[in-house]
C-alpha cells in the first residue's frame, strides 16, 4: 500500500490553507475607474446635501471651476460655501444615466440628477444634466470642472 510521505502531506495541507485564505481576497473585486468615479459622484451629491465639507475638499481640485445651470461660474471655495449653506428640503433625489469615459489619467463623467421637493409651498421635480471632468493626481481622482444644465420640465398632459 502506497503511503504519502509526511512532508508531502504537510505541503498539501499548507497549500489547501493558503488557497482557502486567498479565496475571499480574490472574491473582492477591484473597482474599475468607472465604478470608482460613479461612486465619487454619488458621494459628492450626498456630501453636498449633508454639508460634508471635509469630503468635498478631498475630491475637488484646487483649480476646480463649476459652471452652474444659470451660467454663473464658481471656484472650489464657492462650491464649498454653497454646500455649507445648503438648507433646502429634498424629499427624493437620484443620480442616473451615467456615462463614464476614461482617457488615461483624465475622465469625463456624464449623468442626470433628479430632485423632488417643495418650492414656494408646491411640490417640484427638477432634473439636471452634469458633465464633470476628473483627473488622477497623486493616486486619487479629483474633479477639475463641473458643468450643469437644467432640463425643461415635461409638459403636463
Amino acid at each position: 500500500m502506497n503511503r504519502i510521505p509526511p512532508a508531502w502531506r504537510t505541503l498539501a495541507i499548507a497549500l489547501a490553507v493558503l488557497v482557502s485564505l486567498a479565496a475571499p481576497v480574490a472574491a473582492q473585486a477591484v473597482k474599475s475607474d468607472q465604478q470608482t468615479l460613479e461612486e465619487l459622484e454619488r458621494r459628492w451629491h450626498m456630501a453636498f446635501l449633508t454639508g460634508d465639507i471635509k469630503f468635498l475638499e478631498t475630491i475637488l481640485d484646487d483649480d476646480f471651476i463649476a459652471t452652474y445651470d444659470d451660467g454663473v461660474r464658481a471656484n472650489k471655495a464657492k462650491e464649498l460655501e454653497l454646500a455649507a449653506a445648503f438648507n433646502q428640503q429634498i424629499d427624493a433625489s437620484a443620480l442616473d444615466e451615467f456615462t463614464v469615459r476614461v482617457y488615461g489619467n483624465t475622465a469625463v463623467v456624464l449623468f442626470t440628477l433628479r430632485l423632488r421637493g417643495p418650492m414656494q409651498g408646491k411640490p417640484v421635480e427638477l432634473a439636471f444634466r452634469y458633465t464633470d471632468v476628473w483627473v488622477m493626481r497623486d493616486g486619487r481622482w479629483r474633479c477639475v470642472t463641473s458643468h450643469s444644465t437644467r432640463l425643461n420640465p415635461k409638459p403636463e398632459k
